[in-house]
């Protein structure tokens, strides 16, 4: 089963405490600090591997989380560093944050990496807060939670060449004669209901050409398997055409055409610009020789150049291939228009990040929130005063407290960050 669409969630790990310990030595206060830092989370990675072809896998684990850092050790041992985690996706996978639907990166060549996710930073010992006033430093500084998101991770394949055209026209039979590639084919519509690649060899050259399959009338809006193949004709770089002009199908060839450009027009007007070779298939089995001059003289008057084949007897492919691989030698990439990019750093840039909000909820509590402080709070070491002191002291510096009380805090009232509970007392 071919699957192009998954949505999944990353957490990076966490970053390992610092540790507060002493060592024991005669005339030392307390023994001295010798907390050595907490390890680094592991990251979340993103690898482009071109032996992937689907991202069926992730239709059933949903949830990728990274190694967490190890908590720092007495006599000034570091942590170690949590693992990076890995995740291996096909070629041509889109990495998308779900919450903005920005692109975080494209992973479009083989080897390709994107940290979606940066662990979270190892917490300081108690060494590190050992002054002249302080020589006895009980406490470490926690570690940096991991960074969790909602992933879209969306393919779309990577050929030189899509095969374009209604069902059953014959583009799986072109496909199989063309390549190695042994697609499905039979005498009844839909027998592709996913894309098919092969690689055509020829002379000292190669190309990769797709079975971009199932385009009807009103895919563009859904119809058919729609959306399905629309998506995957946009990294390709020539489009052939496959037309059945035997009339087996009781259509009339030159609305065929305008159909399937119509429904290109509606999905994205770019892929209208791309060269398109004109394909009239099933030549050995046309009977009305009127119909085909007709569609034949269209095609001149539009200035297209017509090849006439039977995909099934193996009649003009050679020719087509030919052409189409010169198309291919003189391709000029046009300029892609500049997309909106997702911003790592966007948050920590915005001028309210470092804001404390505060209300009063439903049930009489005080509120407390922030974006830096939810990120200062999920950090701080609970068991240790100095920890806990830091983010007071924080809260104070940015007007937390001074804004309570505006809206009438007192001691003995209770205080909410996030999901916890505390009782106000008045310093």
């Amino acid at each position: 089963m071919f699957v192009d669409r998954a949505e999944i969630k990353i957490i990076s790990g966490k970053g390992g405490d610092g540790a507060a310990t002493f060592r024991r030595e005669a005339y030392v206060p307390d023994g001295g600090p010798d907390g050595g830092d907490g390890g680094n989370g592991g990251n979340v990675v993103f690898v482009a591997d071109n032996n992937l072809r689907t991202l069926m896998d992730f239709k059933y684990n949903r949830k990728y989380k990274a190694e967490n850092g190890q908590n720092g050790m007495k006599r000034k041992k570091f942590g170690k560093r949590g693992e990076d985690l890995h995740i291996r996706v096909p070629v041509g996978t889109m990495i998308i944050d779900k919450e903005t639907g920005l692109l975080m990166k494209d992973l479009s060549h083989n080897g390709d990496t994107l940290i979606a996710a940066k662990g979270g930073k190892g917490g300081k010992g108690n060494v590190h807060f050992k002054s002249s006033i302080r020589q006895a430093p009980n406490f470490a500084e926690a570690g940096g939670v991991g960074k969790e998101r909602e992933i879209i991770l969306e393919l779309k394949l990577i050929a030189d060449v899509g095969l374009l055209g209604f069902p059953n026209v014959g583009k799986s039979t072109l496909l199989s004669i063309a390549t190695s590639a042994k697609p499905k084919i039979a005498d009844y519509h839909f027998t592709t209901i996913d894309p098919n690649l092969g690689v055509v060899e020829l002379h000292n050259t190669s190309f990769v050409m797709a079975d971009i399959a199932g385009i009807i009338e009103g895919a563009s809006e859904g119809a058919g398997l729609g959306f399905k193949f629309l998506k995957h004709i946009e990294r390709t770089k020539v489009l052939i055409h496959v037309i059945d002009v035997s009339g087996s199908e009781g259509r009339n060839p030159i609305e065929d055409y305008k159909k399937i450009n119509a429904e290109l027009e509606n999905y994205d007007p770019k892929l209208t610009k791309k060269p398109q070779v004109i394909v009239a298939n099933k030549i050995d089995i046309a009977e009305d020789e009127e119909s085909l001059k007709d569609f034949i003289d269209f095609f001149n008057k539009e200035g297209k150049k017509v090849f006439l084949i039977s995909a099934a007897r193996n009649q003009g492919i050679k020719d087509l291939l030919e052409y189409t691989c010169q198309l291919l030698e003189n391709y000029y990439e046009s300029e892609e228009e500049p997309v909106e990019m997702f911003d790592f750093e966007a948050e920590e840039r915005d001028p309210d990040y470092k804001k404390i909000n505060g209300y009063i909820d439903q049930d009489g509590s005080y509120v407390l929130e922030g974006k830096q402080l939810s990120r200062i709070f999920r950090s701080t070491n609970f068991e240790e005063v100095g920890s806990f002191r830091y983010l007071y002291n924080y809260i104070v510096k940015q007007g937390g407290i001074k804004l309570l009380k505006s809206l009438g805090l007192e001691e003995g009232d209770i205080v909410k960050i996030e999901d916890v509970e505390f009782e106000f007392i008045d310093d």
